[in-house]
């Protein structure tokens, strides 16, 4: 199980614990604008048609999606929100990746700048870590150990890159070009897919001791409270027993 699944895993596990709800609200609400300037309509637009599911696995009101649409489309006024990608290294020298939409760049540089520095890692210039990660679609299906062989042979069947057999799910890849084929696929099957979405994947692992994993974890979990911020990926790799102390803390 990849340190990029066992993060997925506490985030779904976590849900909105790990975020006030008005903040998660929020950063969904972004996430469906900016989709939304490629196009209202989520069966044409697949960006969008991921955000709106995101949104409605979180229990995000019709009313806000239905906002966010117009404010994407341009129906109703809002700031201008512009897609920022940071890169870095965590306070072990993991890379990171941190994926923001902001009105206002320069105060995202700075908070995300600040969050690095007080957590132990730096900032570091465009393209320092981006080459060590992959742009994927990533599919989460939730099994249990028996189904676990099964629905992974399902799932290369469907067109699927590469299958990850996690305790309780699987995690499945694919090029981000064929998620919606694979996506589709796997619903006529009538499984239920507890996540989809495009990814970027670290293409190696760097597996942490305790002391500095947990101190990484709380580092990643410091950047995800920024506001600005959408979406962290990080090549560190955390052993089961780390996973479920840092649980066990927060």
């Amino acid at each position: 199980m990849s340190g990029h699944s066992k993060w997925s895993q506490i985030k779904r596990q976590k849900g909105v614990a790990d975020v006030r709800r008005g903040q998660l609200f929020s950063k969904l609400s972004r996430e469906i604008t900016v989709a939304a300037r490629q196009g209202s309509d989520p069966e044409a637009n697949f960006r969008l048609r991921l955000a709106v599911q995101r949104a409605r696995d979180h229990n995000m009101p019709l009313e806000n999606t239905e906002r966010a649409i117009k404010r994407g489309t341009g129906e109703t006024g809002g700031a201008a929100l512009t897609e920022v990608t940071l890169e870095g290294y965590g306070p072990n020298g993991t890379a990171i990746l941190v994926e923001a939409m902001t009105d206002n760049r320069n105060r995202t540089l700075q908070e995300v700048r600040n969050a690095f520095s007080r957590g132990g890692g730096s900032l570091g210039e465009s393209g320092c870590v981006a080459w060590l990660f992959d742009p994927k679609g990533v599919i989460i299906i939730e099994t249990d150990d028996e189904k676990a062989e099964e629905l992974a042979l399902e799932a290369i069947d469907a067109g699927s890159e590469d299958v990850k057999i996690g305790k309780g799910y699987l995690e499945i890849q694919t090029k981000p070009q064929e998620l919606e084929a694979v996506r589709r696929a796997l619903e006529q099957k009538s499984l239920t897919l507890a996540s989809v979405e495009l990814a970027m994947v670290p293409k190696s692992m760097v597996e942490l001791e305790e002391k500095a994993a947990l101190q990484t974890l709380r580092f990643l979990d410091r950047l995800e409270e920024l506001d600005d911020v959408q979406r962290i990926s990080s090549n560190a790799d955390f052993s089961d027993a780390v996973v479920e102390r840092y649980r066990s803390q927060t």
